[in-house]
């Protein structure tokens, strides 16, 4: 249940009495590695691979990803990050700030006193009830006919990629001489062809 998770997601953004860490053993992908970064600190071992994205499911994808992932990795690189569906492993995401490397800090009073001034910050700026309602707006989009304006539903979607179907051809995106292009966007949410 997407609100079930959701309230869970929020019940750890809006924690202001702790600290709270998300340590990471196995991959993740879609919504598991989005949820882990509602966490103030994300730990993970050597060799986690993570898929920050939705895509091959045809999700726009909930979690308070839209507020979590820009927050971390920044604006752009959270649209690489979604828009082109690519692994990424420990040390890559420990560079581009997506998980922390941290031990436990003896300065846990004034990280705590930091979080609750930046948590209080945002939320004057954009309420996380304001993120939830927009995402799961998308994501009704995504059960009611073709998603990103594809020939593909949800429901095929979610069985071709629950039973592994390939695509019958490499998306253009995935090309390693294209770059991503955010002007381009549209472009980019079409769906696999399978």
């Amino acid at each position: 249940n997407i609100n079930a998770i959701d309230d869970i997601v929020l019940e750890i953004l809006t924690t202001e009495t702790k600290l709270t860490i998300c340590a990471v053993w196995g991959g993740c992908g879609a919504g598991g590695a989005m949820a882990i970064l509602a966490a103030d600190k994300v730990w993970a071992r050597e060799g986690v691979i993570f898929n920050p994205h939705y895509k091959t499911m045809g999700l726009y994808g909930s979690e308070y990803w839209t507020y979590s992932l820009p927050r971390r990795v920044g604006p752009v690189k959270a649209l690489e990050l979604t828009e082109t569906p690519l692994p990424i492993g420990t040390k890559k995401a420990m560079a581009i700030g997506y998980i922390d490397d941290m031990a436990m800090d003896p300065q846990y009073s004034s990280l705590l006193e930091e979080k609750k001034k930046t948590r209080q910050k945002d939320e004057r700026v954009k309420p996380l009830a304001a993120y939830r309602a927009a995402e799961l707006q998308k994501m009704k989009i995504n059960f009611s006919g073709k998603f990103y304006g594809g020939e593909v539903n949800y429901h095929e979607a979610r069985y071709n990629f629950v039973h592994k179907v390939r695509p019958k051809e490499t998306a253009s995106y995935l090309a390693k001489h294209m770059r991503l292009d955010a002007a381009k966007l549209s472009e980019l949410r079409q769906p696999l062809t399978y």
